[in-house]
């Protein structure tokens, strides 16, 4: 993150030896430790906080892009049920009404005349 040098450490801890003091330079270690710490934590919070979100909203994205695949699924099938019920009407009307004689066709055979020897 930073780009501090070992070097540069040493001196920042002299120059805080020599402003704070001895005495209380554990205590202000510890502190600055403390806060650091809390810095990191919320710093890592935020980022995951960042990450659900855009989670949260390609997950949404994703929920409609199949809501709208689904309505397109569902329009295509209702036009092919319309179309094959159309095709079993047309088929229907194409066959002409068939008399009784055509769907009997004994029936067919002249009244005087048996169809069995008797």
């Amino acid at each position: 993150m930073f780009d501090i040098a070992f070097s540069e450490l040493v001196i920042i801890m002299l120059v805080a030896l020599v402003v704070i003091g001895p005495e209380r330079l554990p205590k202000v270690a510890r502190t600055a430790g403390h806060l650091w710490g809390r810095a990191q934590r919320y710093v890592q919070n935020v980022k995951n906080d960042i990450t659900n979100d855009l989670a949260i909203q390609e997950a949404r994205q994703l929920q409609a892009s199949i809501k709208e695949n689904l309505s397109a699924i569902e329009q295509s099938t209702r036009e092919a049920i319309l179309t094959v019920e159309q095709k079993i009407l047309q088929a229907q009307s194409d066959i002409s009404p068939a008399t009784p004689d055509e769907q009997n066709p004994s029936a067919a055979q002249t009244p005087g005349r048996p169809s069995k020897p008797v």
